[in-house]
This record gives C-alpha cells, structure tokens and sequence, in this order.
C-alpha cells in the first residue's frame, strides 16, 4: 500500500509539473515557476478547481458519468509549504456509449480555444496506443487542464487532470492538506 501510495504521489507531481512547469500563465516570471493563482484558503481553491473541471465537463458535451474524485493539495516547488499550495483535481469521463467519443478531442480543441484556454498541446502520445492529449491554459482562470482519450481501454474513457497555479493562504493562516 505504501508503495502505491507513493507512486500516486510521484505520479501527481510529475503532471502537475508537466502541466504548470511550462504553463504560458503570464504571471510566472520564468518558465519553471508556477504562475500565481492569488491568494485563497486550500477550501476555497478546491471549490474553484471543482468548477472548471465542471466548466469542461460541459464542454465535453456527451451524455456519461464522471468519476467522484475530489481536488487535492500539492506543495508549489520552492516555496514555504505552509503558506503556498496548488490544487489537481483528477477525473475521469465515461460515456453512455463508447461511439460517443468519436472526434471529441478535436471538438474539445475547438471549444476550449472558444471558451479563454490556450491549447499549448495536441496530438499522439508515445504509448504503443498512441492515446491522444491535450494540454490547454487558462490564463484568466489560472488552471491548465491535461485530458487524454483512451480510446483502447474498455470501456473507452478519458482521463483529466486540472491544475491550478501557486496559491498563498490569506495572513495567519496555515494550507490545509487533504
């Protein structure tokens, strides 16, 4: 168990870093540095990433079921652990019906650059399946999203990982990990 706790944790930092680490989010004064996402509680900051997850749900436009993940905390590289955090929120999407997702990568491309994101990459993975990716910033919203659709596995899904920029706690307070 604890190994497998610790590949999630190792797993999630590396999307996370993949995500936000080359992020166009204007606020990063170099590339490796998180974008700022302002100031606000671990509470509030989940509540937010819940919503755009929920924006892009929208966009996806299928009839399905989400998975029931909640957000979780992440430490921003670099910074004091108890004053700076971001927030991941992964989930997954299956459809009612798994010809539903025929050209939804395209689709969702299109509607997200519609919709303030920046898609910053597209395309076939590396794997034997050469599952499809796509990366996007919202600069406005200060989240990235990485979605890939899983077309082979079965039933075919696919995969979302939401990220937030660097948050700081309001003064006097301490991040809350969960």
């Amino acid at each position: 168990m604890k190994n497998t706790l610790g590949a999630q944790a190792l797993l999630v930092s590396l999307t996370i870093t993949t995500l936000t680490g080359c992020s166009s989010m204007t606020d990063a004064k170099d590339s490796d540095e998180l974008p700022s996402a302002g100031t606000s509680t671990s509470l509030s900051a989940a509540d937010q990433a819940e919503k755009v997850s929920s924006e892009i749900y929208d966009l996806i436009g299928i009839k399905g079921k989400a998975s029931d993940t909640g957000p979780g905390v992440s430490e921003c590289s670099g910074k004091d652990p108890d004053k700076y955090f971001q927030i991941f929120h992964p989930w997954s999407f299956t459809p009612a019906s798994a010809d539903q997702l025929d050209g939804v990568m395209e689709r969702l491309k299109e509607k997200l650059s519609k919709h303030g994101w920046k898609v910053t990459n597209y395309g076939p993975g590396t794997s034997k399946n050469k599952s499809i990716s796509l990366t996007a910033d919202n600069d406005g919203k200060k989240h990235s999203v990485r979605i890939t659709h899983y077309d082979k596995r079965n039933p075919p899904k696919l995969s979302l990982m939401v990220v937030s920029g660097c948050y700081q706690v309001p003064a006097g307070e301490k991040v809350q990990h969960f």
